[in-house]
């Protein structure tokens, strides 16, 4: 028998409000999951159909890594896509680019005021270093992407600066980071339609030593679309 001596994992507190909400555009529904807190999920998203995620419990963070279908070295790219739009922030219309500076995906639906791409994932080791030697045994976002990516092949090599879907980290006036209360709330979405074949890598953060996940981590849900004719 296997004993550990790592505490159970958080859980979210009895009595959260949990808001499942639905996909974002109407049409043919091909994969519509939950994520629950603390994991990870990846899907191929075809070029034209939209991914939908759910914070079903409110200003819970989605990190996000978004790849070429047909060639992984080609990925999103933070740098690029606030350089061709002029803006530190994610918000509908934005244009996620790879490195190639080529367009992977659209967001087309956003319900909070802005997504963030540049306060990073988190990981063990800069847990310890910021919080501790006692948050060590906590996985983070970076652990969720390498079991999640090791699916499709990635490895530590393929992991870039990613998206914070629902996470508040405002460009003070020193021009310093803040990682801040959310501006999120059970049920709001983000939507991106695929601009070519892709696959998406989504860590429901792990974090419980900021403010980034409300202290409370709870569940993301997951949806893929295929538009009605028309709407695409």
């Amino acid at each position: 028998m296997v004993t550990t001596t790592v505490p159970p994992r958080p859980v979210y507190a009895a009595g959260s409000v949990l808001d499942w909400s639905e996909g974002f555009v109407p049409g043919a529904v091909i994969v519509d999951e939950p994520i629950a807190p603390r994991a990870s999920w990846s899907a191929l998203v075809h070029a034209g159909d939209v991914f939908t995620l759910v914070d079903v419990g409110g200003n819970q963070s989605g990190d996000c890594l978004i790849f070429a279908a047909d060639d992984t070295s080609e990925r999103y790219s933070a740098p690029d896509t606030i350089t061709w739009q002029g803006n530190a922030y994610v918000t509908a219309g934005t244009v996620l680019r790879s490195n190639l500076g080529d367009p992977l995906m659209t967001v087309v639906g956003n319900e909070i005021d802005r997504q963030d791409t540049i306060g990073g994932a988190c990981s063990k080791e800069s847990n310890t270093l910021r919080y501790g030697h006692h948050t060590a045994y906590q996985h983070a976002c970076r652990e969720n992407f390498l079991f999640e990516g090791a699916a499709w092949g990635l490895t530590a090599r393929d992991l870039v600066s990613n998206l914070n879907w629902f996470m508040n980290v405002p460009v003070e006036a020193d021009g310093s980071l803040g990682i801040v209360d959310g501006m999120s709330a059970p049920g709001r979405r983000v939507a991106c339609r695929a601009e070519r074949d892709v696959i998406v890598v989504i860590s429901n953060c792990p974090q419980m030593n900021n403010p980034c996940n409300d202290f409370n981590v709870t569940p993301l849900r997951a949806i893929l679309t295929r538009p009605e004719r028309g709407t695409r």
